[in-house]
């Protein structure tokens, strides 16, 4: 694979082995215990060492990847405590956003809430969770973008970058995507009556069913085993 390959346009190199890494890894591709070989992986990417090495820096930063003391990287990767700590807070902050949005949200950014949701909707209908859930990712990050506060924005989408992979689990059973449409549904009619407080206890409340989902999922692997 050359880094040309790769999803992700522009940028620097570094830029883009890092997404590349990091995204094999919330995926589960490059499993926890995993040991990270600078030289395989550049040439697996097509690049020199120094990208490769800044990358996984960049990825012991986030808490992604481990140093050992004869400097090769393993792979830590998110645990079901960081999962749990992000939907915690997530309950904490995410309805904030919601209720900033209410108030400084722009006709354009409610149209195109509108048009993710009707696509978002339809996916769920008939069953496509992979389309479904890509379009609620959208619908998440339209509302923080609306809510005109950079930290904020920054650190909610990152927080549903982690969780992608708990998110795909979650979504594919119980109902979950269609539920989530509904949802949806319901904070957005919140916000375009411009109600700051309702738009909050929906997310608020969104996030706690999502959570709700998962764990619910979890208990069926325990008794499954």
């Amino acid at each position: 694979m050359s880094i040309l390959d790769i999803g992700e346009t522009g940028g620097s190199l570094t830029s883009k082995v890092f997404t590349y890494l990091e995204s094999e890894i919330l995926s589960g591709n490059l499993a926890p215990g995993t040991v990270l070989t600078e030289s395989k992986i550049s040439k697996e990417l097509g690049v020199s060492r120094t990208p490769v090495r800044e990358a996984i820096f960049q990825l012991e930063q986030e808490g992604l990847v481990k140093l050992s003391q004869n400097k090769s990287a393993v792979v830590v990767g998110i645990s079901q405590k960081d999962i749990d700590d992000i939907y915690t807070i997530r309950l904490l902050i995410e309805g904030l956003a919601s209720k900033w949005a209410a108030e400084r949200i722009s006709d354009e950014e409610i149209k195109k809430l509108e048009e993710v949701l009707e696509l978002e909707t339809f996916y769920a209908d008939r069953g496509d969770i992979a389309k479904s859930r890509k379009l609620d990712t959208e619908f998440h990050s339209i509302l923080y973008d609306a809510s005109g506060s950079n930290p904020l924005k920054n650190t909610l989408k990152t927080f549903h970058n982690y969780i992608g992979r708990a998110r795909e689990i979650s979504f594919a059973s119980n109902n979950r995507a269609l539920i989530a449409a509904k949802e949806h549904a319901e904070i957005l009619k919140a916000i375009k009556n411009r109600d700051g407080e309702e738009a909050e206890r929906l997310t608020r409340e969104h996030i706690q069913n999502a959570r709700a989902n998962l764990y619910l999922d979890m208990l069926k692997d325990k008794d499954s085993v």
